[in-house]
């Protein structure tokens, strides 16, 4: 497909509101409205200060609101740093003429920088590359560095039997299947993946496309899956989710981190009961092998659902939430949240203190402080 260029990014400081929490929780004081066409910041706790630094700002990198208003922007969110490059996958996007079912497009960003000599990394032009997936990797959504500047993608499968599974693509190369099944029956629509120091790889997989009618009926429960590249061996690591989401480690991978976003089911419907949580689990090792053990709840998101989930070098959790990216200390006590008009179900930290934001029809950049790396990079 033809690229696009956006050449007019301006940078924009982020609004910073500090909020008094005894007050709010009192009924007191009520948050100011945020910007309804920009991110804003709330501080609710004074450590969130260091994270963001003494002048945020932010930039619209692309948006498709004021013409086809398609979630190209929603998941995977994949930053290389050798490239300069992002990689995101699109929500559902309608069904053409010659198909009754939605597709789903990788978009690949090309960003163009100003010059490191002058202290700055701002990004200045971005090309836009919107991509049909590799075969093999039907209806892509989650994904995360790998090995060789490549990616490993979550291809949640289509209605065919023997389609979905753990997808790693290489650059300049075809896409490798990496597991495609459990003891031969097929997955339900992996989501979300994240890969651990020692090469294993690690995925949730809940049962989205089945709901959002393009995946055969499950085989399996909703669970968290390890998968040795090396053995072939594929373990459950955690059943009793109503759908696992997003996963991440800890700095020190002591911990896993997953969201639970049963609140949300894939017709769209809602059901204030079900979870809308991240749980954390600590990860011990029996026999040589690892087990997830002390499974406890970690954080509700404040609104809506949390989704994708990260870390900074520091330990501190980021999930993409229905108001925008909400952030606590690893004690699960709420330190901020960066405000998107939309929500976020998806983002990414680049290098020094930047974060991509896939906010379904807009791409944000917002920058925080230099500090503030993600753990996944370090950068």
């Amino acid at each position: 497909m033809a690229s696009v260029k956006n050449t007019d990014i301006n940078l924009s400081p982020t609004q910073v509101q500090v909020v008094d929490r005894v007050a709010e929780a009192s009924g007191a004081t009520k948050i100011v409205a945020a910007p309804s066409d920009q991110p804003s910041i709330l501080q609710y706790d004074d450590a969130f200060g260091s994270l963001i630094g003494a002048a945020p700002a932010h930039s619209l990198l692309l948006s498709s609101a004021e013409t086809s208003n398609n979630p190209f922007w929603h998941e995977a969110c994949v930053f290389i740093p050798a490239y300069d490059e992002l990689y995101t996958t699109s929500n559902l996007l309608k069904a053409s003429k010659s198909s009754n079912y939605p597709t789903i497009l990788i978009s690949r960003m090309k960003l163009y920088r100003t010059g490191r000599l002058n202290g700055k990394s701002d990004i200045h032009a971005v090309d836009w590359v919107k991509m049909r997936p590799p075969t093999g990797i039907d209806m892509p959504n989650g994904g995360v560095n790998y090995i060789d500047d490549s990616i490993i993608f979550c291809a949640q499968g289509s209605p065919s039997a023997g389609t979905g599974g753990i997808y790693h693509m290489p650059r300049g190369a075809p896409p490798k299947a990496l597991i495609t099944n459990f003891q031969g029956r097929d997955f339900n629509s992996p989501n979300d993946v994240v890969v651990a120091e020692d090469g294993s790889i690690w995925f949730t997989d809940p049962c989205y496309g089945h709901e959002q009618d393009f995946r055969q009926r499950p085989q399996l429960p909703n669970q968290i899956y390890r998968y040795d590249p090396s053995s072939g061996d594929c373990r459950v690591m955690a059943d009793g989710f109503d759908r696992p989401n997003g996963i991440c480690f800890s700095p020190d991978e002591r911990i896993v981190y997953v969201t639970d976003t049963g609140y949300i089911h894939g017709d769209g419907s809602k059901d204030l009961m079900r979870p809308a949580t991240i749980y954390a689990f600590d990860v011990a090792v029996y026999s040589g092998a690892p087990f997830l053990v002390n499974r406890r709840v970690f954080a509700y998101a404040g609104n809506g659902f949390p989704d994708g989930i990260k870390c900074d070098v520091h330990g501190n959790i980021y999930s993409g939430c229905s108001d925008g990216v909400e952030v606590w200390k690893p004690t699960g006590s709420l330190l901020g949240k960066i405000l998107v008009p939309g929500g976020v179900a998806n983002f990414c930290f680049g290098s020094d203190g930047e974060m991509f934001i896939c906010a379904e029809t807009r791409l944000w950049r917002v920058q925080l402080a230099g500090c503030t790396k993600g753990a996944l990079l370090g950068l």
